[in-house]
């Protein structure tokens, strides 16, 4: 799910792709942004704590948008699904 997010956060923030995707690899590993912006900035590229959080609420945000997406999709689907059903009871009924 979260594969492309990087991709997307990279060019909103106009940072690299690899900092940003080693960043949220960091943070979905439980690691604090005082933690990643102090120890980890050979991984982050030298990123400080406003960038490493304006990251992690994209991230968020991203994350969330996608759940919403995916709830859509499923209802979407099974609305789809019952209507389908109810065209071919029908079509079934005006055959036999």
């Amino acid at each position: 799910m979260t594969t492309h997010f990087h991709q997307i956060i990279a060019k909103e923030l106009q940072l690299a792709d690899e900092q940003v995707a080693r960043t949220i690899q960091l943070l979905e590993e439980g690691a604090t942004i005082p933690f990643i912006s102090r120890y980890r900035k050979e991984r982050t590229g030298g990123l400080d704590e406003i960038q490493i959080g304006a990251i992690q609420e994209r991230l968020e945000q991203l994350k969330e948008l996608e759940k919403k997406k995916l709830v859509l999709v499923k209802e979407f689907k099974l609305k789809k699904m019952k209507i389908n059903t109810k065209y071919l009871k029908n079509y079934y009924h005006k055959i036999y």
